[in-house]
C-alpha cells in the first residue's frame, strides 16, 4: 500500500493511499473548521453549514446531489467535529471524477437559500432535541464544557437552540470566507485510487482558491469542575474526566494504554470489578481523547441511584490502585488491543482515508504503521504507572452526573477519596 501526497501551490493538500484488490474509492475533503473554530455567537454554525452544504449548490439541487452519488450505487455523507469538518463518499473506481465533481460543488458552491435554511433550522433544533433527550449523549457536552469552561473546546457542536435559531445566510457565507481556505482543506482517498488523477482532478477544481488568513485558534484549558443535573431517570449516568495530552505529544499512546487497562474492555479493571464482580453497572468504560493540545481521559457508567455512591467510590479506588499494581501483562493486553484496533480498522477504505486527512492535518505527513506500533510497544509499566501516579494526584478534575442524583457524591467528595 502506497501514501502520495501531493500540494498545490495554494496549499490545498491531496493525499492517497492505493490498496490493492479494491475496487472501491472513499475520498472526501477534510476542512481545519470545526467547533473550537468559532467564536461565541457562532457557536453551532461550523454544525450549520455541514447541513447546508447537501442542500443546493449553484448547479445542482439537494435531490441531484443524493442522486448522482446514489445513481451509481455509491454513499455521501458529512460529519463536524471540534477540529474538522468532513465531506466524503464512497463510490467504484470507475466513478471517483463523479464523486470528487460532487464534493467539490458542496464545498465551494452552496447557495443556502432562504427557504432551505428554514428547513434545516427544524433539522438541526430537532437533532439538539434528540441529543437533549439522550442521557449517554448529553453528559459527554457537559462534561467538555466543565473541563474547558468558557472557551470554544467547551462548547457544544451542535450550539445552544437560542444561537440555531438566529444563524443566517450571511453568517454561513461570512464562517466560509473566514474558515475554507485552501490551505486549510486536505483531499483524502483511499482504495482503488490513481494518484495522479486525483492529484490533477483537484488541480482543476481547486487550484484557482486565493489563501484565506491563519486561525487563531484559542489553547485549550482545562479547568475543570462539577454539573450535577437532576433528572426522573431510572439511572444515574455518571462521566468523569481527567486531563491528559494532546495527540502532537507522544504519552498520547500512553494515556491511550492506561485507559484501555483500565476500563477499554471486558477484561479491564474497572468491567471487572465494577460489573464482573459487584454488578454496580451494565455498562462502564474508560477512552482517551486528543485534540491539537489538549486531550481527556474519560470514565462513564450508568448505575442507580443508591449505587451511585458505590461506583463512585470503586472508580477513584481503580485509579488509586492502578498507580500502585498495574501489571506487564495488563499492559502488554491493552497493547495487543491498541495494536488490533488500529490495524483491523485500516481493512476499510473509509477508515484509512479518514486517517491519512487527520495525520495530514497534524504532522503533513502520514507515519508508517510501523512507526505507530513502535511508540506503542515503546509504552511500558514503568510508564503507564508513572501516568497513573499523574492522574490519581492531579487534583484537577471534570465531574458530571445525569439522573436521580440527589444524594450523588460531589467532585470534593471524589477528590477527597482520591487524596487519602
Amino acid at each position: 500500500m502506497t501514501v502520495k501526497i501531493h500540494t498545490l501551490s495554494n496549499g490545498f493538500r491531496v493525499v492517497t493511499e492505493r490498496m490493492p484488490s479494491m475496487k472501491s474509492v472513499s475520498l472526501g475533503i477534510w476542512v481545519m473548521a470545526g467547533g473550537r473554530h468559532e467564536r461565541p455567537e457562532q457557536n453551532g454554525i461550523a454544525h450549520f453549514l455541514e447541513h447546508m452544504a447537501f442542500k443546493g449548490t449553484k448547479t445542482r439541487s439537494a435531490l441531484q446531489l443524493a442522486e448522482e452519488i446514489e445513481d451509481v450505487g455509491g454513499y455521501i455523507n458529512a460529519y463536524t467535529s471540534r477540529e474538522m469538518t468532513a465531506y466524503y463518499a464512497r463510490v467504484l473506481e470507475n466513478d471517483v471524477r463523479l464523486a470528487l465533481d460532487v464534493i467539490s460543488d458542496i464545498v465551494l458552491n452552496p447557495i443556502f437559500e432562504d427557504n432551505e435554511i428554514e428547513v434545516e433550522r427544524g433539522v438541526i433544533l430537532q437533532e439538539i432535541g434528540q441529543v437533549l433527550d439522550t442521557p449517554d449523549d448529553v453528559i459527554f457536552d457537559w462534561l467538555q464544557e466543565v473541563a474547558y469552561p468558557d472557551q470554544p473546546l467547551g462548547r457544544t457542536i451542535l450550539g445552544p437552540t437560542e444561537r440555531v435559531r438566529g444563524f443566517s445566510r450571511s453568517d454561513l457565507k461570512s464562517f466560509v470566507a473566514e474558515h475554507y481556505g485552501p490551505e486549510k482543506m486536505i483531499l483524502a482517498a483511499a482504495g482503488a485510487v490513481d494518484h495522479d488523477e486525483i492529484a490533477a482532478e483537484a488541480e482543476k477544481l481547486f487550484g484557482h482558491l486565493p489563501r484565506t488568513e491563519p486561525d487563531r485558534m484559542e489553547p485549550g484549558r482545562f479547568l475543570g469542575g462539577e454539573r450535577l443535573e437532576v433528572r426522573p431517570l431510572e439511572q444515574v449516568h455518571f462521566a468523569l474526566a481527567f486531563e491528559t495530552p494532546g495527540y502532537r505529544d507522544d504519552e498520547i499512546y500512553t494515556a491511550q494504554i492506561y485507559s484501555t487497562a483500565l476500563g477499554g474492555g471486558m477484561s479491564s479493571r474497572l468491567f471487572q470489578e465494577a460489573r464482573e464482580r459487584r454488578g454496580l453497572c451494565y455498562t462502564i468504560f474508560a477512552q482517551t481523547g486528543a485534540y491539537a493540545d489538549t486531550g481527556l481521559t474519560t470514565i462513564y457508567a450508568g448505575t442507580a441511584a443508591d449505587q451511585i455512591g458505590d461506583l463512585a467510590g470503586l472508580t477513584i479506588d481503580e485509579l488509586k490502585r492502578a498507580a500502585d499494581d498495574m501489571s506487564d501483562a495488563e499492559i502488554a493486553r491493552a497493547r495487543a488491543q491498541m495494536k488490533a484496533g488500529l490495524l483491523m480498522g485500516l481493512e476499510s477504505p473509509s477508515a484509512r482515508a479518514e486517517r491519512l486527512a487527520r495525520l495530514v492535518s497534524i504532522w503533513g505527513r502520514v507515519p508508517s504503521l510501523d512507526e505507530v506500533v513502535e511508540k506503542i510497544d515503546a509504552v511500558g509499566t514503568d510508564r503507564v504507572t508513572a501516568f497513573a501516579e499523574k492522574v490519581a494526584g492531579d487534583a484537577r478534575a471534570a465531574l458530571t452526573m445525569y439522573g436521580p442524583v440527589d444524594h450523588a457524591p460531589r467532585i470534593a467528595d471524589l477528590r477527597e477519596r482520591l487524596a487519602a
